[in-house]
């Protein structure tokens, strides 16, 4: 799963690719403060009246929307409409707008663009790089963060190979290995960096980051030497793999009298980077 902001013209659109499903979902509001041209409350006002005149006139494939938590401008996280590609061009329909036809063309090259990447993973990273670099990272971050996107995708290519389900059994080992090398859980390692639904690599120092790659790394080596079957034996070499690393970071903790996982986040990293 992806969540990410695409513009449209000036418009941020909050968006969420949903993997197991292979489809894009929209924030509605997003959609209609673009094509309305109206601010965030007007357009929540918008859809609310709209959506019940939809209702009320039986359109069910508009006001069927699911929800999904996203970040509002105040930085918390709530539940939001949302409507994948087809009820958004329906939705479209309904909201009368000069901008209609350019934001068909924009949903149409969200999706290419989806459909790209996974073509050729390159152009995923090159919009990685381009992304951390606005945000203000290193280079030397960046660097390493790309390097853990790349190993991550291999070890999530032998996860299914492996038979394991995407979702709930990728967040499981995904948190068993980061318990095995780290020593807490990654709810835990969150809390120290003070996170909530952040993504906890986008917070990660160089070492943090180094170690956790090099877990993955040997969980997904050790998984193509012993061809593990299901979800409970992937557990097993997801909890070995991370022991690879953690025996890396008590060493390197012992040689440099300094502990490895600290409280930095990324507001801090971008300042002491700069």
């Amino acid at each position: 799963m992806e969540t990410a902001l695409k513009l449209f013209e000036d418009k941020k659109i909050r968006t969420h690719w949903d993997e197991s499903q292979e489809k894009w979902y929209f924030s509605v509001v997003d959609v209609v403060a673009a094509l309305t041209g109206s601010d965030y409350q007007h357009a929540r006002n918008y859809w609310k009246v709209l959506k019940t005149r939809l209702k009320s006139e039986g359109n069910q494939s508009v006001t069927n929307c699911n929800q999904l938590k996203m970040q509002s401008s105040d930085g918390k996280f709530y539940n939001t409409d949302v409507a994948d590609t087809e009820q958004i061009l329906r939705l479209i329909q309904s909201v009368p707008s000069k901008k209609a036809e350019p934001f068909k063309i924009w949903l149409a090259k969200v999706g290419s663009e989806r459909i790209d990447e996974i073509a050729d993973p390159e152009i995923a990273i090159q919009r990685a790089l381009r992304y951390y670099q606005r945000m203000g990272y290193s280079n030397e971050w960046i660097a390493q963060r790309l390097k853990s996107i790349e190993i991550r995708k291999d070890l999530t290519n032998e996860w299914d190979r492996g038979g394991v389900k995407q979702g709930l059994e990728y967040a499981l080992l995904t948190d068993e290995i980061t318990r095995a090398w780290s020593g807490m859980n990654t709810r835990d390692y969150k809390k120290i960096k003070g996170l909530k639904k952040e993504s906890l690599r986008d917070n990660m120092t160089n070492a943090e980051l180094v170690l956790n790659m090099l877990a993955e790394l040997s969980t997904t080596e050790i998984s193509k030497k012993e061809n593990p079957k299901g979800f409970r034996e992937n557990m097993r070499v997801a909890s070995r793999g991370g022991g690879v690393a953690r025996a890396a970071k008590l060493q390197l903790e012992k040689e440099t009298g300094k502990k490895i996982i600290t409280g930095r986040n990324a507001k801090l990293l971008k300042k002491i980077d700069k």
